[in-house]
């Protein structure tokens, strides 16, 4: 044998080798596929933003457009001043983030999972990459999303399972504004810019609760600042009503967490544990119909009270409405400067080696509080 002819057929033998290992490779692949639900949530998760980024359509364009109805280029004028003023007057990194549109054909983006044992208020985890520990779970395919509550309620845990209209990709990407955003009215339409925008700005990896209250602040005193620029005073006393009630939930959650905290530590029967604290959520239920007795200017409390309630519905309003106030000490501790005090909030929580953002938060605040 000729070694012309050792080497064609060492050659081919390589070329039989690499086509094997192709073949195991897809097919590994593809079991995984069938056999994991993350991997599938994953690409699920990966198609549904590819398919977002490419029906996006440039909103200057939309904006000249006489086939876009004059209420939807109105919208679309106010997202643009809205991102405009938050980048201007704000300072906030608002990049490209809803210079553009995308039609997501449907009302609702996706389902919004967490839970919780129903012993304890200790939130279920997922894990990603870049963001980190995350105590919920979306779910763009809306049949896998109630799949998984059942699942973990089978498993014993509280869950709540919940709509969501709108998501940050943190800057990595172009995010557009979404079809299941514009039937928002202005007020809110301009808080859900800003505060999406507050996410490039500052995000702390594993700190949801702090990245939501953050964003929650920046939108709704945003918000109230922008219709204020614009001489707007019966939408800027609207917003600011609304971020009022916001502070005003905030604390209610917060005391009913710390009771059902006292109550789960409490060594009791299990049965006698259940009888608690439905007892507790019973009584926070009457409080929320009340209208938090009364005080609350904007929101129905008859409304509040007919969601559900358990704590796995307790973290998930805690991950958004957690010590909210600190956020206004610390404005007032810079004289009502919203810049400023944006600012200062980055550069400490950026800065604050190993103590928690909102310990960072407190020390901001302390000024105001001498005062």
């Amino acid at each position: 044998m000729s070694a012309e002819t050792g080497a064609k057929r060492g050659w081919r033998r390589v070329r039989r080798a690499l086509g094997w290992v192709a073949v195991v490779a897809v097919a590994l692949l593809v079991v995984s596929i069938l056999a994991f639900r993350e991997v599938r949530f994953v690409l699920r998760a990966a198609y549904e933003e590819a398919r977002i980024l490419l029906a996006r359509e440039p909103i200057e364009r939309l904006l000249e457009d006489p086939a876009v109805p004059s209420a939807e280029r109105d919208r679309f004028r106010l997202v643009i001043e809205a991102r405009d003023f938050g980048r201007d007057s704000l300072g906030l990194d608002a990049g490209d983030t809803y210079t553009t549109y995308a039609d997501v054909g449907r009302d609702t983006l996706l389902l919004v999972l967490t839970a919780a044992p129903r012993d304890a208020l200790e939130p279920y985890t997922w894990w990603y990459p870049i963001v980190g520990t995350v105590p919920y779970k979306g779910f763009f395919d809306f049949a896998d999303g109630r799949a998984a509550a059942a699942r973990l309620a089978e498993d014993g845990y509280d869950v709540y399972l919940r709509p969501s209209a709108a998501f940050s990709t943190l800057g990595w990407f172009n995010d557009p504004l979404l079809s299941t955003a514009l039937e928002r009215s202005p007020e809110l339409l301009v808080e859900l810019v800003l505060h999406e925008i507050a996410h490039n700005t500052l995000y702390v990896a594993s700190a949801t609760p702090f990245n939501e209250s953050f964003a929650l602040f920046v939108g709704y005193r945003g918000a109230a600042a922008f219709f204020e620029s614009r001489g707007d005073s019966v939408a800027a006393r609207r917003i600011g009503a609304i971020w009022r009630d916001q502070q005003r939930l905030s604390a209610f959650y917060s005391a009913l967490y710390d009771e059902l905290r006292e109550v789960y530590a409490t060594d009791v029967p299990d049965d006698s544990l259940m009888a608690w604290r439905e007892q507790v959520f019973a009584n926070a239920r009457a409080r929320l119909r009340s209208g938090l007795d009364g005080r609350l200017e904007v929101y129905d409390g008859e409304r509040l009270a007919a969601r559900q309630l358990n704590n796995a519905s307790l973290l998930a309003s805690r991950i958004y409405l957690t010590d909210v106030d600190q956020f206004d000490r610390v404005l007032d501790a810079f004289g009502g400067d919203l810049r400023a005090t944006v600012a200062a909030i980055a550069r400490a929580v950026d800065a604050r080696g190993e103590r928690s953002p909102f310990d960072v938060l407190d020390e901001l605040a302390a000024p105001a509080r001498q005062g």
